[in-house]
């Protein structure tokens, strides 16, 4: 709280598109809600960290909306999605179905952070293989993954789950997932540790059943 005024703080970027950029117009509208001894925090989740007056949030929500800026909330939410940089452009790699599936997902409530990345081939540079969920297009069609790990001494690369998806079966498959880490995970259980719980049989089961 600063002179009385409650502070909240909310994840900021530009969006899925080529890469993870900022204009200029975006970051003088960030700068506007900072203070000079202040700092923006950035994440390995391609998001800008920044601390806004709660009861203004609608309003400074809508004015980064307006120069391009998508928002999202801090804390156990489904983060948006981490992709590669579309070197070979938009239709090719997919960048139509990253943002149709960020759109479907980020910000949705879970037991603890989840992360998901997208790659547009199989370089993998957004790192699907150590993201909670991963997606990899593989010519027309994608491939998901789940349980990656990135840090600590157990870390290790997710392992394939389903293939050769359609986009409406990508979408259908990862909100199931999603569904059901935020219906059966506890609290506070990362999502490693609940597909080590429940098993890969399992998820893929209740996938089935929910159709």
């Amino acid at each position: 709280m600063e002179n009385g005024v409650k502070k909240i703080k909310i994840a900021v970027n530009g969006g899925i598109g080529f890469g993870a950029k900022l204009n200029p117009k975006q970051l003088v509208t960030i700068s506007k809600y900072m203070n000079e001894d202040e700092e923006l925090e950035l994440t390995t989740l391609q998001q800008l960290i920044i601390e806004i007056s709660e009861d203004k949030k609608e309003e400074i929500i809508e004015e980064f909306q307006k120069v391009g800026l998508a928002c999202y909330p801090v804390g156990n939410f489904v983060k948006s999605l981490r992709t590669c940089n579309f070197c070979k452009g938009e239709i090719e790699e997919g960048m139509p179905v990253a943002k149709e599936l960020n759109r479907r997902i980020a910000g949705k409530a879970v037991p603890f952070t989840l992360k998901v990345a997208y790659t547009g081939c199989p370089i993998g540079c957004g790192e699907p293989m150590l993201s909670d969920i991963g997606v990899m297009k593989i010519k027309d069609h994608y491939n998901l993954y789940v349980g990656g790990k990135a840090k600590g001494k157990d870390a290790e690369v997710g392992s394939l789950l389903m293939e050769n998806l359609t986009p409406e079966e990508l979408y259908d498959a990862v909100e199931k997932i999603i569904a059901m880490y935020s219906e059966m995970g506890k609290k506070r259980e990362t999502f490693y540790k609940f597909l080590k719980r429940i098993g890969k049989e399992q998820l893929i089961s209740n996938i089935v059943e929910m159709e």
